[in-house]
């Protein structure tokens, strides 16, 4: 199975760069045909998951992917199933 991979860590506070991120690795997991995508927005307080389920939750971004995944044994990471 394909898998990429995107942490934030490193732009945690910058939010055109973690908007134009994961629009990225949603485009290039399409374009690709990769089953899953890893989002590791990392525990903290909290906010970054929440962008990044928004960000997520958009119907235009919605209707690219099969299912979304929230990692019960680890809070900081997130799972976008796609199927093709």
């Amino acid at each position: 199975m394909a898998k990429i991979v995107l942490d934030l860590h490193d732009i945690f506070d910058k939010g055109t760069a973690i908007d134009a991120e994961l629009n990225r690795v949603i485009a290039e997991a399409v374009r690709m045909k990769v089953t899953l995508v890893e989002i590791i927005p990392g525990k903290g307080s909290g906010q970054l998951k929440k962008r990044v389920l928004r960000f997520l939750a958009q119907p235009e971004i919605r209707r690219l992917y099969h299912r979304l995944e929230k990692d019960d044994k680890n809070s900081g990471r997130v799972f976008v199933h796609f199927r093709f």
